[in-house]
């Protein structure tokens, strides 16, 4: 063989490798968007069940095409501190059963050897999805067409895999090099370590049965490099975790505990099943003549039973699991690392979380509302020591200021990101009025400020409110409390309703603001109140006027969403 013809070779699998990940890419970005609510709804019922954690990790998966997003946006909510560690690992368990659907699909493709094969009739639909994607006018269209061109991808590039291992098939030396590695451990170790590599599990497996399939390896070989792939795709997680908090460090080191320990244990039945005196069985003879004349099948079919039973072997001992990694990644231990630790910290979301986008979505909307409760705090305590002067914690409420600061300059740096994500057209709308939402909110804060500012030259003047506007404080509270909690119902459930309900609170607010400007002047009149304080009285009410607005802001964002 010439030195070109290797060379094409070589050069068609990188090609092929190349569009498969691209289409892996472009599938699990467009099925995200379209299934966000349901992605969104499935994650919010994660609870005590282990099953039901299993359950959603293997759909999710299942439903992005990528193990290793599950992952990573799991060690996000880990690390956000919204889900626990054993919920975690009954996630991450059910993504190793969720990534093996690629395999099934790789292998389906290989039927239709003396008829129009089943890649060619696939590989059609990315000409379809194209078009789609081309000429549709609605987003969510779009999206569908966007699923169809990946789907078709997924088989361009594999058969251009396939073309490249029938040449490689044709060459002696690679036959017998391959041959040669037949130690379970260095297969195991080879897939483990290209994996690591390409930083995918799926591709690693679709190789191996694409190897399989033109008999490059035996099926025996191809089950070692599919379990080696499984500890490789732990990579990403651990990139992930190594960068983060305590328990996002745990998480990681829990999906490659269980990666590794399923692999031992598969390589101890492997060596049993070689023991056993007057039978010459091994994996590849078990899996061989349950799906006989069909490589592609055996090798998939093994890697989802490899990683169905290694669920039902570990699930039992999830907490045990856990309770390993706490000793292994101690609290102190990981302080020490990450050295001095901010006061001040995002809740609801992480930068992991940017491999979900639309859960992302539904986090930062919990991030907002925390926000929110933080700023409406500060400026009811403002409110309420205006009427009791001495009962303010003044380093409270600084650090409640400081840590509204906080959010809103992390939280903005998150949406900036999060907005260049393939997003549905509502969520990146959504995410557009946030900006403005974070803005109105930190306003809140400024104007408490201004509050207690104004009640430090109060006391500093040794003067008091007269009884009348101290009446007229409770009263603004009690309205503007009424508003919040109807924004908070309208921006958190998109009520309609209860929009109009805040715009009826907010326009009492005007209404009741004026009045009281006015009743202020005439106590002005009368010298009921020093002059100076007074003029400052004014200033307190067109701040708390404002903050009104400022909330109704919030509420009324959610019609740009609606719309």
């Amino acid at each position: 063989m010439s030195p070109t013809f290797v060379i094409s070779a070589i050069l068609t699998l990188l090609a092929g490798i190349g569009i498969f990940l691209i289409a892996c890419s472009m599938m699990s970005s467009n099925l995200e968007s379209v299934s966000s609510s349901k992605l969104r709804s499935m994650f919010a019922k994660v609870s005590g069940n282990k099953w039901l954690g299993v359950g959603i990790g293997a759909v999710a998966t299942a439903a992005i095409q990528s193990s290793g997003a599950t992952t990573v946006m799991v060690i996000g909510f880990v690390n956000a501190g919204i889900m626990s560690l054993v919920q975690a690992a009954t996630i991450i368990f059910g993504a190793n059963i969720g990534t093996t659907i690629t395999g099934q699909i790789v292998a389906l493709g290989m039927f239709g050897s003396n008829m129009i094969s089943t890649t060619v009739i696939f590989s059609a639909m990315a000409g379809i999805g194209a078009f789609i994607m081309t000429f549709a006018k609605k987003d969510i269209v779009k999206k569908v067409g966007g699923i169809l061109a990946g789907f078709g991808m997924l088989f361009v590039g594999l058969s251009m895999m396939s073309n490249s291992m029938e040449s490689f098939a044709e060459l002696d030396s690679v036959k017998m090099f391959l041959a040669g590695i037949k130690n379970p451990l260095l297969l195991v170790l080879v897939g483990a370590v290209l994996t690591a590599i390409i930083q995918s599990s799926s591709v690693m497996t679709s190789v191996a049965i694409t190897m399989l399939f033109v008999g490059l390896i035996t099926l025996d070989q191809g089950i070692y490099l599919t379990m080696g792939s499984n500890i490789g795709s732990c990579v990403v997680a651990i990139i992930a975790g190594m960068t983060s908090g305590t328990n996002a460090k745990r998480t990681a080191l829990i999906h490659l505990l269980f990666n590794t320990g399923g692999v031992v244990v598969f390589l101890v039945i492997g060596l049993l099943l070689g023991m056993i005196p007057g039978r010459d069985l091994d994996f590849g003879s078990v899996f061989g003549s349950l799906f006989p004349n069909a490589p592609q099948t055996q090798l998939a079919m093994f890697h989802t039973f490899f990683n169905c039973l290694a669920v039902l072997l570990f699930l039992p001992f999830t907490e045990k699991l856990v309770a390993l990694v706490e000793r292994l990644v101690p609290e102190h231990i990981a302080e020490e690392a990450e050295g001095e630790k901010e006061t001040a910290r995002l809740y609801y979301v992480d930068e992991h979380m940017l491999s979900a986008p639309p859960l992302a979505v539904q986090q930062v909307k919990k991030e907002i509302m925390n926000m929110a409760d933080i700023a409406m705090r500060n400026f009811s305590d403002s409110l309420y020591t205006m009427r009791h002067p001495e009962a303010m914690d003044m380093d409270q409420f600084r650090a409640n200021e400081d840590e509204l600061n906080f959010l809103n300059k992390k939280l903005t740096h998150f949406l900036v990101k999060l907005f260049d994500q393939n997003l549905s057209v509502r969520d990146k709308r959504y995410i557009s009025t946030a900006f403005h939402t974070l803005t109105d909110l930190e306003r809140v804060g400024d104007y408490a400020k201004n509050v207690v500012e104004y009640m430090d030259l109060v006391k500093e003047s040794g003067s008091s409110f007269s009884e009348a506007a101290i009446n007229e404080i409770r009263n603004l509270q009690e309205l503007l409390e009424k508003l919040y909690d109807a924004t908070v119902r309208a921006y958190v459930k998109r009520d309609l309703e209860a929009l109009e309900e805040a715009k009826v609170y907010e326009q009492q607010m005007d209404d009741m603001t004026e009045a009281y400007k006015l009743a202020h002047v005439d106590r002005l009149n009368e010298d009921l109140c020093d002059p100076e304080i007074g003029a400052n009285y004014m200033t307190f009410l067109s701040n708390v006027e404002r903050v009104a607005d400022h909330y109704f802001n919030v509420a009324e964002s959610i019609t740009e969403v609606l719309r």
